[in-house]
């Protein structure tokens, strides 16, 4: 099979959506597909470049807004027309794709709906910016992605929550599959090392629906059972200042490190280092972050929200906590950091999980099976 992917988020990726795309292809690729990704470029021609074994061609991209996306339709419609008789299926990967016109089957995978997306954004902070998101989700990525439900044959998306929240675009559960995320874990996997420090690791967007604030506020009960312990904050983001600000006040700059972006190679060492790994989200889709640390075996305390309840089974190879509640992700992090027995055992369950249902091949497969239903009976 030949099989184009629409993305909008760069390639390639260093988080998100791009990295979901790569997993996907390149597992594709690796299982004897070919595959083409068609992405957003610069204001200058079209860019077509090899990554990978993977053609991916960047149409021009002016960010002139609110006509952004239809403007990149006219140059990504082009690309697929130009390469039509070549492909045998569209895969998009939303949000903020065009529309394609073509006779080819598409299949749409919803990553994150932009009307939950944007009103999460409103509802954390009063920042202006994230009403004028909400505002153009509402009037301007709502009806683009309408227009990509309504085209698509078949729609998936990666967790059981998002599902549920596609029901205000108008469709039931029933018409959304959900194949969920994927991570390699020939890549990420567990490593017994033994170190001195001992270190509790968030990695992630530094922004507000990310609950970063609450994993600080977390740390005054953390910090004093446990003085010496540190916590590593990697990623980058619009609140970093307002973070270490927050840290600065509460005077524990010594026990927290912003290491900013941090590249692969480093990030899985961090993982198989962790004693624990925290994601104090609010919402989330299904965080590929998550399951990087479960496959490094590291244990997890993570927020009961959204796509995090997809993989987690609490108690058993993660903790989930109530979201906004910084006592009771104390609490669960001081729980684990007292039981070293505990703590093994729910990475080596956490590591299970992840080659039981989410590694890169696993998904793979369902899509392949998706495309192949595509293909042959139309739906």
């Amino acid at each position: 099979m030949n099989i184009c992917m629409v993305m909008s988020t760069p390639f390639p990726p260093q988080e998100g959506i791009g990295s979901y795309v790569n997993g996907l292809s390149s597992t594709l690729q690796e299982s004897g597909h070919k595959v083409t990704i068609i992405t957003r470029g610069s204001l200058r021609k079209t860019s077509w470049e090899l990554v990978n074994d993977m053609q991916v061609i960047k149409p021009p991209y002016i960010p002139v807004y609110p006509f952004y996306i239809h403007l990149h339709g006219l140059f990504v419609n082009k690309i697929v027309k130009s390469i039509e008789k070549e492909i045998d299926i569209i895969h998009i990967h939303s949000p903020l794709c065009p529309k394609i016109n073509t006779s080819l089957p598409i299949l749409a995978t919803i990553h994150t709906p932009m009307l939950t997306d944007t009103q999460t954004r409103v509802d954390e902070t009063t920042d202006f910016h994230a009403r004028i998101e909400h505002f153009m989700g509402k009037y301007v990525s709502y009806p683009i992605e309408m227009n990509l439900i309504k085209r698509a044959e078949k729609i998936t998306t990666v967790a059981n929550s998002v599902a549920d929240e596609l029901q205000v675009y108008g469709l039931q559960k029933k018409d959304v599959e959900v194949i969920g995320n994927g991570v390699d874990e020939s890549i990420f996997h567990p490593l017994q090392t033994s170190i001195d420090e001992r270190f509790i690791l968030f990695t992630g967007r530094l922004d507000y629906r990310k609950g970063l604030f609450d994993l600080i506020e977390s740390s005054k009960y953390i910090l004093r059972e446990h003085p010496n312990i540190s916590f590593l904050i990697t990623g980058k983001g619009i609140l970093i200042e307002k973070l270490k600000k927050r840290v600065h006040d509460l005077g524990f700059s010594k026990n927290f490190s912003f290491l900013g972006f941090v590249p692969k190679e480093k990030l899985i060492q961090l993982y198989q280092q962790a004693t624990i790994y925290a994601l104090p989200s609010h919402y989330e889709g299904l965080p590929t972050v998550l399951l990087e640390a479960m496959a490094c075996g590291c244990p997890v305390v993570a927020t009961a929200v959204s796509g995090n309840l997809d993989v987690i089974t609490h108690g058993i190879d993660g903790l989930l906590v109530p979201p906004k509640e910084p006592e009771k992700i104390a609490e669960s992090i001081m729980h684990l950091l007292y039981d070293e027995e505990k703590r093994k055992k729910m990475g080596n369950n956490a590591r299970k999980t992840i080659e039981k249902r989410f590694t890169w091949k696993k998904i793979t497969n369902s899509y392949i099976e998706k495309y192949e239903s595509l293909l042959r009976y139309g739906f």
